[in-house]
């Protein structure tokens, strides 16, 4: 069974993806990672979109990571800003469809669920990126004939091995997928979580449930981020989380738009050391 290391219990602190990417950066320094989720544009707040550009790209991260749900209804006008996101959104993007992203009420969801999430953000629904000392996994965890919950199979577990396996240890791995691996909802979570471990992924992130969270299962640091531009709030303000990841520690900062435009929330610190070997 999953161990899990409630939020409480951690340390407290007062491209789009496609082949592999590179860039110049000192090896072992701080990696920066802007972790968005759930914009569900099509019913977002319309002053949302330029704030929350604007403070991703304040952060300046190296990776920009979308969990899924894009759209709301995935309508091709939905997709059109999406796509205008996107190509503003610091590269390179690694990015997963959510739930939302497929046709609701359409015939498309059996014949071609995923087109147009295709056709405008991404091609490759399980894409990898590399960086120096950082690379990235995203896993497509929404199944045509699931509505609401994911679904992780013995071919997303090929695939973690496949992408971490030449991976040096001391690079920064992180897994991005829609549905979170908490609770029972996402079918074939412990394969995922077992995978995970043996690929020594440091980050699983993911986003659906639009309420922020921070917390251990299984030695890796799962963040679930919240929904970032949509009125959909479930009772919390509209968030992204940033990750600043080094040699020894984790730090995840929730920022939240407030009356004063966007602002810094929870600040949670995870030590790396406590990484499966």
């Amino acid at each position: 069974m999953a161990k899990v290391v409630p939020p409480g219990e951690c340390r407290r602190r007062t491209h789009r993806a496609g082949p592999a990417r590179t860039a110049s950066r000192r090896a072992g320094a701080m990696l920066t990672i802007a972790h968005l989720s759930d914009l569900h544009l099509g019913a977002h707040e319309p002053d949302s979109v330029p704030a929350l550009l604007a403070d991703v790209t304040a952060a300046a991260p190296v990776l920009t990571v979308v969990t899924g749900d894009w759209t709301m209804r995935a309508r091709p006008r939905e997709f059109a800003l999406a796509k205008a996101v996107l190509d503003a959104l610091p590269q390179p993007v690694l990015t997963v469809t959510g739930n939302h992203d497929l046709p609701l009420l359409s015939p498309l969801r059996l014949a071609e669920p995923y087109e147009r999430y295709r056709a405008w953000i991404h091609r490759d629904l399980d894409p990898a990126v590399r960086l120096p000392g950082l690379v990235g996994l995203g896993l497509q965890s929404m199944p045509r004939w699931r509505w609401k919950d994911g679904l992780i199979t013995g071919r997303h577990v090929d695939r973690i091995a496949e992408v971490f396996g030449s991976a040096a240890e001391s690079d920064v791995k992180l897994i991005a997928l829609h549905h979170p691996p908490i609770g029972v909802s996402l079918a074939g979570r412990g394969r995922l979580l077992r995978a995970a471990r043996a690929a020594g992924v440091d980050l699983v992130l993911a986003g659906h449930t639009h309420v922020p969270d921070v917390r251990r299962i299984d030695g890796a640091a799962v963040v679930v981020a919240g929904t970032a531009t949509s009125h959909r709030t479930r009772g919390t303000a509209r968030s992204w989380s940033l990750i600043r990841v080094d040699a020894e520690a984790i730090t995840v900062t929730e920022r939240y738009s407030g009356e004063r435009g966007w602002e810094t929330g929870r600040i949670m610190t995870l030590l790396r050391s406590l990484r499966p070997v």
